[in-house]
């Protein structure tokens, strides 16, 4: 006759160590995987307000012969382009000039507001007297946009 071996209800819930580690670890790391992700979505700073000499500067710039124009790309998406001059009527050389499109809907709000250079140092600054051509191009302008001009305002001016 065989003995009957009466199981312990440590015998009948073992859980193996594999399970447990594994079980450790997603919970140690839940809250480190949360903490990561917030913080990857947070916006960056705002860049710096115009300085003091900047904003004195501002006048003797000129936008001139600014227009817009929408292509579609090679992907059928649609491409606003927004080209012009810009002229530098100072006596100061600029390194760079960056501007931020303000894009509104037809209700007057703000749909987009993007900074791009429009000088740098690379394209060679621009020189007292010197007018330069500038080339912005968008393809992510929300839907609900106006289709006008956007405001264009200058963000940022360094000088030599």
């Amino acid at each position: 006759m065989a003995a009957d071996k009466t199981l312990t209800p440590r015998d009948r819930f073992s859980v193996p160590p594999m399970a447990m580690i594994a079980g450790v670890l997603i919970l140690a790391g839940a809250p480190a995987l949360y903490y990561l992700d917030r913080a990857s979505k947070q916006p960056p700073p705002p860049p710096p307000p115009l300085t003091g000499a900047a904003k004195a500067y501002v006048a003797n710039l000129r936008l001139a012969d600014v227009e817009m124009k929408a292509n579609e790309s090679y992907m059928h998406q649609s491409l606003v382009e927004i080209v012009g001059k810009i002229g530098n009527a100072g006596d100061r050389v600029l390194d760079v000039v960056e501007i931020n499109c303000v894009f509104y809907d037809a209700y007057g709000q703000v749909v987009l507001r993007e900074r791009m250079p429009i000088v740098t140092k690379k394209m060679g600054g621009l020189a007292p007297g010197e007018n330069k051509s500038f080339r912005l191009a968008f393809d992510d302008i929300p839907e609900s946009w106006n289709q006008a001009l956007p405001q264009l305002v200058i963000a940022r001016i360094d000088f030599s």
